[in-house]
């Protein structure tokens, strides 16, 4: 469910003259020291984004949806070093700022997809690019998506003109654990560090269903049944637990040497156990430092890996897919777990045969709901919001009355939440991001397109404007010709 190609060509200069800062090659990194500790708490793979910088922007007169439920009419929002300034009525500007007038058009925060296999699974495909499935064992939990990302992948930049500012991309579902998966600003750039979110905590990609009994039950090997499945992740969770109590004792070992190897001549240092990348990742998700995203399509299933992650302690940020999510809407929200879903797919295979199209709205209604619209999709990704449209029609059409402004948080803020970044992007309030997106009428219109797509106040996008960054593969394609 994704695409690859091959290129070894740069990026063309249309990409470097729309958006040169963010594909500027970035200042090096120190190289981090690593301290006798555990090895989860180094830093490994920094981000190296840097956002650019551009004058002030005032947009006038536009209908905002913040993000948080609410809805301006006629209001101004102010972006000035790369954040939102101000937001409301006649608000104030700094004397430089570009003025949009926005009358009649309206203004939402940068959409955000929490499951996309883009650049892991680029376009155009061939398996030589295929990046996104360690299909050699159960559990790959060492394997982290951001080390098979292409980004020139031509996907980033139709998800982009369909109003995507922030991404997490995954691996893909053949495994119980398919490992990590990374969030990233949607920015041109050479390498995935260039485009990957600061501070943002990584993902593990688990699965249960089908796919992962499917995959293996065909080569002989276990898992081969949905007990199978719970058996593998209850053993792969057991051994990290196990691998923590080794380096909770190395660092009682390591402390204890540290306060007598002055006095004791003959004291010696404890020795480091080794790393294990697969245990390592399991054990920063028993630490909640690695935020859990399941693969999970029926109710009951859902239910299981709730007990998991009770037994385990461990949180769950969002079941994906989850066409059966309305049946334990009220479960998911007490647990505060969010539904990914889809508006609609449904009966491609039989544990997706149960689906509704009233889902999101359903896992929305609880108190406390926290409903997503994902894509999975390379196409899917481009009108996120009119998926977002289809399941608030659905849900008025059984009286749940979903306003605009609530259902832009599916799109939005709901997705911040799931990857713990919602201090920082997802709604339109001062002092965060300037991810903003103007669209030229009512979003959850079949009409509705993109004219103009700001990340960190920096126009990326600009529909009146012929040269775009494109990769390097549209060259030669129809209206991917170089400027």
């Amino acid at each position: 469910m994704g695409t690859a190609m091959d290129s070894s060509k740069p990026l063309i200069a249309a990409c470097f003259a729309a958006a040169l800062a963010a594909c500027a090659a970035q200042p090096p990194q120190a190289p981090q020291s690593a301290p006798p500790m555990q090895p989860r708490a180094r830093i490994s793979y920094p981000s190296t984004y840097q956002p650019a910088t551009a004058a002030p922007v005032v947009i006038r007169n536009a209908t905002i949806l913040t993000g948080t439920g609410e809805r301006l009419n006629g209001a101004d929002l102010v972006i000035a070093d790369g954040r939102i300034a101000a937001i409301g009525a006649n608000a104030t500007a700094p004397a430089n700022a570009r003025v949009i007038d926005a009358n009649g058009r309206w203004v939402t925060p940068g959409l955000i997809d929490v499951h996309s296999h883009l650049g892991v699974y680029p376009s155009p495909s061939v398996d030589a690019h295929a990046d996104g499935n360690e299909m050699t064992a159960p559990v790959t939990a060492n394997v982290w998506a951001e080390h098979g990302i292409w980004p020139q992948d031509p996907g980033f930049q139709t998800a982009l003109e369909g109003g995507v500012t922030t991404l997490q991309i995954l691996p893909g579902s053949a495994n119980l654990v398919g490992g990590r998966g990374v969030t990233l600003k949607n920015v041109p750039a050479a390498s995935y560090q260039a485009m990957k979110f600061p501070g943002a905590m990584h993902g593990l990609k688990m699965a249960c269903g089908e796919n992962p009994k499917r995959v293996y039950g065909s080569k002989s090997q276990a898992p081969s049944t949905r007990m199978g499945n719970v058996a593998g992740y209850r053993q792969a969770f057991a051994d990290a637990q196990e691998y923590q109590r080794t380096w909770q004792k190395y660092e009682r070992d390591l402390a204890a040497y540290e306060k007598k190897k002055g006095t004791d001549p003959k004291a010696e240092p404890p020795s480091e156990p080794k790393r294990d990348l697969k245990l390592e990742t399991l054990s920063e998700a028993l630490d909640g430092k690695i935020l859990v995203h399941i693969h999970c399509y029926r109710a009951d299933e859902m239910q299981v890996m709730l007990d998991l992650a009770d037994e385990f302690g461990f949180k769950i940020a969002a079941f994906h897919h989850g066409v059966e999510a309305y049946k334990i809407a009220n479960r998911l929200a007490e647990k505060q777990v969010c539904g990914a879903l889809w508006a609609d797919w449904w009966g491609f295979k039989m544990e997706s045969f149960d689906g509704i199209p009233e889902n999101l709205a359903m896992v929305d209604r609880p108190a406390g709901g926290c409903a997503i619209v994902h894509s999975d999709s390379e196409e899917g990704i481009q009108r996120l919001n009119q998926e977002a449209a289809k399941g608030m029609a659905r849900g008025n059409a059984i009286g749940l009355t979903i306003s605009e402004e609530h259902a832009i948080q599916w799109v939005t803020m709901n997705a911040a939440k799931a990857l713990g970044i919602a201090d920082r992007t997802g709604s339109l309030e001062v002092g965060k991001m300037a991810d903003v997106v103007i669209w030229n009428r009512d979003p959850f219109s079949v009409y509705a397109l993109t004219e103009q797509v700001f990340i960190d106040g920096v126009l990326m996008f600009d529909r009146a404007q012929p040269a775009r960054p494109r990769s390097d593969f549209m060259l030669g394609q129809p209206g991917g010709s170089a400027p």
